[in-house]
């Protein structure tokens, strides 16, 4: 297996930036590194940092501690967890979070945030530590003629000129 990305944790600082709750060193220092169930799964696992509860209609930001340091012609695919979405119509807000090589040295230090909806009838509650999303690393191209040479610096959204009111 090619070996191309390296999770890392955000500082402390980014973390309670997005996290300002009260208990939120607290939870920062107990946060897991996303990472396989098995050696042949494809999804590295993420772990809820803290409990997670979702009312039907719901929905949350959770804020990883996690960063993904990736090989250039490589990006991340943020997924729920199928077992999730399966029984409780948990979703991802954006259906597919994706995480580019070069958001890793964003303002935010790459700080990746999934967005949950409770898409079902019933209420879901993910424990603290619990499995709730997976991301897979995947291999894109590139038109031949593209020419962009324009830097990241943001986090969600950054790129696209509909987040900017256009």
């Amino acid at each position: 297996m090619q070996r191309i990305a390296k999770f890392k944790f955000v500082s402390l600082t980014e973390f309670l930036s997005a996290y300002p709750e009260q208990d939120a060193e607290a939870i920062y220092s107990e946060i897991k590194a996303p990472r396989r169930a098995t050696s042949g799964s494809a999804g590295y696992d993420f772990f809820a940092p803290f409990e997670i509860e979702l009312a039907p209609g719901e929905s949350i930001k959770v804020p990883t501690g996690i960063r993904a340091e990736i090989s250039e012609g490589w990006v991340l695919q943020i997924y729920p967890r199928s077992g999730l979405g399966f029984r409780f119509r948990l979703m991802l807000n954006n259906t597919v979070g994706v995480i580019d090589s070069d958001y890793f040295h964003s303002d935010n230090e790459g700080h990746i945030m999934i967005k949950l909806c409770n898409a079902g009838d019933k209420a879901v509650t993910i424990p603290k530590g619990g499995a709730f999303a997976q991301g897979i690393f995947l291999p894109f191209g590139i038109t031949t003629d593209d020419a962009v040479e324009e830097k990241r610096n943001g986090g969600f959204g950054s790129t696209s000129s509909f987040t900017k009111g256009n």
